[in-house]
């Protein structure tokens, strides 16, 4: 080949070259041109809806029930009135894609079926208005409870097995809280205990005895009720007279709830899952005060109790939602720090079912809420978790449709009461259920 011919052949290449690189460059400049187009194109979008909307609060219900029910474009915002906005930067108007919220049933760990199983007979219902509550947390190592009316004995708080108990030292331990009214018609009364001998327990009474000395019982006139004596768990009356007593199990060995139920004359007792005492016409009596006794029977096998609350029967579920439109239930118990739902949350989770597959035309929003422990974004998190949790506890086990149900987790945004107690603390735990 001459020169000519090489010389014309580069010339060709170089022409090739530049041109290829010409095309690519401005289809590059064009395709760039489209994203920016489609990006403002979505900024422009993402005003308009922010400048129509109707602003609401993530958490403000009555606000987002009227945009929706008038149907406006809702604009959700923070509680700052900051506009929410999801990963594309568009306005976010349903309030589950809340960044925090969960609502999903795949989004959340499968909750636990029904326990116990409906042919249990453990069917205690705590009562809803709280007359006294108390954990033992906040109190002081080696002190007497404050929130307790001291009567005789010796008696400390104590921490044992990770939590705060009040323990009895010496025999004839007595006690007795204070109540704000007589004693209603309709109450409950739980509370933890752990007795190492298993032979006297601990003794409930809502009458002051006539003493408190060793015999305190065989003069009392009126029936009590005792977990953990050495004859049995329940109901006993006057000169030690069994009423109602299961002999097993006994309350020894091992941390137990202990739960009494009252309606009226009718009174029953569980110890853990366990009925002990069921009796339909009880002579209990009523007064503006509850009497514990705790019988340790030897320096290294003392009782300890923790955990008591005291509340007066509520309204029905149902009336209480139509009468409300929102009703807390305080007796939905979460595992710590999780949305593991405990298996004595089962008899008010059947009530919420039952009711629901009665009133198909009911609708429910499920809240989550929390203590202030902790940071904002967790309770946040973790709330939401708890309230889906119920959802799927409720789908699971009994066929309640999806879209009947919706939630939202609030943390400790809307607080009930003061989170500077354990008592207000666990006050604002809880779940409530909105009629939608």
């Amino acid at each position: 080949m001459n020169l000519r011919k090489i010389a014309f052949s580069v010339s060709l290449a170089l022409v090739a070259s530049l041109g290829s690189g010409f095309v690519h460059a401005q289809f590059g400049s064009i395709k760039d041109a489209v994203k920016r187009g489609a990006e403002q194109e979505t900024a422009n979008q993402a005003e308009q809806l922010t400048r129509k909307g109707v602003r609401c609060v993530f958490n403000d219900l009555e606000c987002i029930k009227k945009a929706e029910s008038e149907g406006d474009q809702l604009v959700l915002t923070d509680e700052k009135g900051t506009v929410l906005t999801d990963s594309k930067g568009q306005p976010i108007s349903d309030p589950s894609k809340v960044p925090g919220q969960t609502t999903e049933a795949s989004q959340v760990p499968e909750a636990p079926k029904a326990v116990p199983t409906s042919g249990s007979n453990y069917d205690f219902e705590p009562g809803e208005r709280v007359l006294f509550e108390a954990d033992f947390s906040g109190e002081n190592q080696g002190d007497f409870p404050r929130q307790l009316e001291f009567i005789q004995g010796n008696m400390q708080v104590v921490t044992w097995q990770g939590q705060a108990f009040l323990r009895a030292d010496t025999k004839e331990s007595r006690f007795a809280i204070q109540l704000p009214e007589t004693m209603p018609e309709q109450f409950t009364i739980e509370f933890e205990m752990y007795d190492a001998a298993g032979v006297s327990g601990v003794s409930v009474a809502l009458i002051e005895p006539p003493n408190f000395g060793w015999a305190w019982a065989h003069a009392y006139e009126e029936q009590y009720f005792n977990a953990g004596h050495r004859n049995g768990s329940g109901i006993w009356g006057k000169q030690g007279r069994q009423v109602s007593v299961t002999d097993d199990p006994r309350p020894s060995q091992e941390i137990v709830p202990v739960r009494i139920m009252v309606d009226g004359a009718h009174a029953k007792m569980f110890i853990g899952e366990n009925r002990v005492a069921n009796v339909p016409t009880t002579s209990l009596g009523r007064s503006d005060k509850v009497y514990f006794f705790l019988e340790p029977r030897a320096p290294e096998k003392l009782t300890y109790i923790a955990n008591i609350r005291i509340a007066a029967g509520g309204r029905d579920l149902y009336d209480a939602l139509m009468t409300d439109g929102r009703v807390a239930v305080n007796n939905i118990f979460f595992d710590t720090g999780s949305a593991n739902i405990r298996s004595e949350s089962a008899p008010v989770l059947t009530e919420i079912g039952t009711m629901m597959q009665q009133y198909g035309d009911l609708n429910l929003l499920i809240e989550g809420h929390t203590d202030n422990e902790g940071g904002f974004d967790m309770n946040m998190e973790l709330s939401s978790d708890r309230a889906a949790a119920v959802k799927v506890y409720l789908i699971s086990n009994f066929s309640i449709p999806e879209d009947r149900l919706r939630t939202m987790g609030l943390g400790p945004s809307r607080a009930v009461a003061p989170n500077d107690s354990p008592e207000g603390r666990q006050q604002n735990r809880r779940v409530e259920l909105v009629r939608m």
